[in-house]
């Protein structure tokens, strides 16, 4: 396995645990879309976590492309 393969692995692993450490409401409702509630600003470790969210799914992006071309 070359080192594309690993980052790919582990970019998919963490990115799977930030998106599923992000809530939006308590309720099963919210997660379906159902939330009355608009959240549009973050603040503090939300949007930490959703800052790191974009880092790793630009990390998972480009492991795939270069994992193709190499």
């Amino acid at each position: 396995m070359t080192i594309y393969n690993y980052l790919t692995i582990g970019s998919t692993l963490l990115l799977i645990v930030l998106i599923l450490i992000q809530t939006r409401g308590a309720s099963l409702g919210a997660g379906m879309g159902g939330g009355g509630e608009v959240n549009i600003v973050r603040r503090g470790s939300d949007k930490s976590i959703h800052q790191l969210t974009i880092v790793v799914a630009f990390v998972f992006t480009g492991s795939l492309i270069l994992g193709i071309v190499a």
